[in-house]
């Protein structure tokens, strides 16, 4: 081995200590948090200003540094092969050699211990080489930048501007390794993927549907406005004019409450339009995150749903945004799942909305080919086709010889769990009875 092999393979020592160090810095930089960021500040340590600089701008630096590694990574590979070459007789000799030797250098000195050194002391050497990193970018950024479009160019179908190094699908592998890790519960898993899920969300998939909404016409009074609150559950209720798609304003129960309080009299003079307030209106196309921010900002926590003509979708809440993210939302009034069918000690039968009429007509030996039983699924379905609205508690129906009446709610949208269904003395003509609001 003469002198000048020597020195190449002290010049492939720096190279290649060179990208461990720069491996070190992208795990380093990526293991820090703004949060921790403004900590190091109030401490005065050196370097926060370039590494906030650095956070601000991720994609660019983190480039930039696989850049540089991937140039001493290679570097290293071609001196040791050239010093191989001179040591050994056999050319194959030296490429197995030289193959072998750094593929082990290359997974534990730049793979394993500088990435597990930079998750271990991810505050000093993100502090340390953040400056290094931010100086090499300012004059390296238009050489990746340049390499990033010649990449763009040759891959097919849309590439990625700032590259593919930190992607959304990457961050996802991130959070599914620390789920496998026990570093993070598993529903917290699964709220951070639906926070990605979110954006791809649209306003429609989660509206209540049109046919489970819960309207006031205009000219109803304050006191039926809050009868319908009170055995419906919901403090918010959009108010009709002409049709269910003429939706005029959002009457609020505490403004209903407040009125009738202050104004005893006005709960039978007063009509509900004289308390609405103005409706939030949005396309069923907004996608649920940006919806979210519309709703933050004009401090409404209901909005209504229109769909591409105009006519009126569902409405949604803040609450159905969130539940999107964290699951159901109970509260203290939701009751817990009903039995599918209960006998009453009158005979009755007390049933879950959800039973399928089929199940019933067989527990009753009823007529399921009847037109009564057609184009519904549920007792629930049968309830609102008779009534011709969405049905609340004390709503009830005459049908197929039976008496059913709303009974419960169950959830944070108040529908119906629970119907009674009792047997009349004789078939009745198909009728329906609302429970009158005053």
């Amino acid at each position: 081995m003469t002198a000048t092999d020597i020195w190449l393979l002290i010049a492939a020592a720096a190279l290649v200590a060179m990208a461990g160090v720069l491996s070190a810095s992208d795990a380093a930089i990526n293991r820090v948090s703004r949060v921790s960021l403004e900590i190091y500040e109030r401490q005065g340590r050196r370097g926060v200003e370039a590494l906030r600089k650095v956070l601000a701008d991720p994609a660019r630096y983190v480039n930039v540094a696989l850049f540089l590694r991937a140039i001493a990574r290679i570097s290293a590979v071609v001196l040791v092969a050239v010093v191989s070459l001179d040591v050994f007789a056999e050319a194959w000799q030296a490429v197995l050699v030289a193959v072998a030797v750094m593929v082990v250098i290359d997974y534990v000195v730049v793979g394993v211990a500088p990435r597990t050194l930079g998750r271990q002391h991810a505050a000093r050497i993100a502090l340390v080489t953040a400056p290094v990193v931010y100086r090499l970018a300012t004059v390296l950024s238009p050489l990746t930048k340049l390499l990033i479009l010649i990449g763009n160019a040759l891959t097919p179908g849309k590439g990625f501007r700032d590259g593919p190094f930190a992607s959304e699908a990457e961050l996802r592998d991130l959070v599914d390794l620390a789920e496998e890790r026990s570093l993070i519960e598993d529903d917290e898993r699964q709220m951070i993927h639906s926070v990605f899920e979110l954006g791809e969300t649209l306003a429609r998939e989660v509206m209540v549907p049109r046919t489970d909404m819960v309207f006031i016409e205009r000219h109803k009074t304050l006191r039926q406005a809050l009868s319908l609150g009170l055995r419906s559950g919901f403090s918010r209720i959009p108010v009709i004019g002409d049709n269910e798609d003429d939706v005029v304003g959002i009457v609020y129960l505490k403004d209903v409450a407040k009125r009738a309080f202050d104004h005893r009299e006005a709960e039978s003079t007063e009509k509900v339009e004289s308390v609405m307030r103005k409706a939030f209106f949005v396309p069923d196309t907004r996608s649920a995150d940006e919806l979210l921010k519309d709703m933050q900002a004009s401090r409404t926590h209901i909005a209504v749903v229109v769909d591409e003509y105009g006519g009126v979708a569902g409405l949604v809440t803040i609450e159905d945004i969130l539940e999107e993210i964290v699951g159901e939302i109970a509260d203290e009034y939701d009751a817990e799942q009903p039995p599918p069918m209960e006998h009453l000690p009158d005979g009755s039968l007390r049933v879950s909305a959800r039973l399928h009429v089929d199940q019933l007509a067989e527990t009753l030996d009823l007529d399921v080919d009847s037109e009564d039983f057609e184009d519904v699924e549920t007792v629930g379905g049968m309830l609102a086709k008779f009534l011709g609205k969405v049905p609340i508690p004390g709503a009830s129906v005459e049908v197929a010889g039976l008496q059913l009446c709303a009974e419960s709610t169950i959830g944070r949208r108040n529908q119906v769990g629970t119907v009674l269904v009792t047997r009349l003395a004789e078939a009745t003509p198909s009728q329906s009875e609302e429970p009158d609001d005053d």
